[in-house]
């Protein structure tokens, strides 16, 4: 666990060395380009801050995730990265080492995860150290599987930073000796119910990364708009707020079809182990306010229109809930989901 911890580490390092070395780069390219426009003359110079601020508010016309009209979105495409996500860009070597850092660490945590489960004669997600690794191991392979179709790598800071500090969690804070389960745990509903809860978490932190990004890049974009101004380098290589958008919603209903089976599962196990399917217990009742939280999500960017900063919040107060329901709720509230093995 903690070699695979620090190849998480050495991730995270050529992920941000890639965002460094990329926005050095594209800074220098924007300042040529201005230099040769301004050799052409003033015919070839860029609009107006007046004009510009004209398009920045040129939405578009109200469908589900449409954004700006075609003139803006135009100007803005020139400043982020393509929105199909595809490995047609320039050669990123740091990009790359970064993937081949995360699909090394992938490899040795998953021989800690299962020597952890042999040593336990059981699945080895019983306590907080264990939700931790599983966990981070599950985050690492939701992105590299992602990888294989999109080109997410502009995720690969947060993600890898997120492993890091989820197995330096694990090692330093929770840090748990192998032992047997309480009784209720020891069913095979804890195979089905937490391995889906843990998987669909994983998606969630995918799905926080690309909100987060899509703040950072909305905000950018309407300088762009605005002000002509570009700012955050680094985010040229990210697709638009749109599309990580978009691609953060497909994601998000996924992981939310996850979310409501692991409701349900829990529901059936604690029927099994307490003889009650809902008992209003701290666990059961955040569960159950996650599912309510990303329901809304789907629910009003599908029905109501809600895009853009609004929809990128719900999706990151969802998460921030998944955080509490798995940090707090397990550590300081007492009940009868009360398994952090501390």
């Amino acid at each position: 666990m903690v070699v695979a911890g620090f190849a998480y580490t050495f991730a995270f390092i050529a992920f941000t060395w890639d965002l460094a070395v990329n926005s050095r780069a594209t800074v220098q390219a924007e300042e040529n380009t201005v230099q040769d426009r301004e050799l052409v003359g003033a015919g070839a110079r860029t609009r107006t801050a007046s004009s510009a601020r004209m398009a920045g508010v040129e939405q578009g016309t109200g469908a589900r995730g449409a954004g700006y009209k075609a003139s803006a979105m135009a100007k803005i495409n020139e400043h982020v990265a393509d929105a199909d996500m595809r490995y047609d860009g320039p050669r990123r070597p740091a990009a790359r080492i970064g993937v081949a850092l995360m699909a090394v660490a992938a490899i040795i945590h998953a021989g800690g995860v299962l020597s952890r489960g042999f040593a336990a004669h059981r699945v080895p997600w019983g306590n907080m150290y264990e939700f931790l690794t599983t966990g981070a191991f599950l985050v690492a392979i939701i992105f590299l599987l992602v990888l294989v179709f999109r080109d997410i790598r502009f995720v690969g800071t947060i993600v890898s930073g997120l492993a890091t500090l989820m197995m330096t969690v694990a090692s330093v804070v929770y840090p748990t000796p192998v032992g047997h389960l309480v009784p209720a745990l020891q069913s095979y509903w804890l195979v089905i119910h937490v391995s889906i809860a843990v998987l669909a978490s994983a998606i969630f932190t995918i799905t926080f990364s690309m909100a987060v990004l899509q703040l950072i890049q909305d905000r950018r974009e309407r300088m762009i708009l605005e002000e002509g101004k570009t700012g955050w380098a680094f985010m040229r290589l990210v697709p638009s707020a749109q599309t990580l958008e978009n691609f953060a919603f497909r994601l998000n209903a996924v992981a939310f079809v996850m979310w409501t089976f692991t409701l349900a599962a829990g529901a059936i196990w604690a029927e099994v182990a307490w003889g009650r399917y809902w008992g209003w217990d701290t666990k059961e009742v955040w569960t159950f306010i996650i599912w309510v939280v990303y329901a809304a999500y789907l629910h009003a960017r599908a029905t109501r229109g809600w895009t853009g900063t609004r929809s990128a919040w719900l999706s990151i107060v969802g998460y921030l809930c998944v955080i509490f329901n798995f940090s707090v709720v397990n550590v300081f509230f007492s009940g009868l989901h009360s398994y952090s093995g501390l």
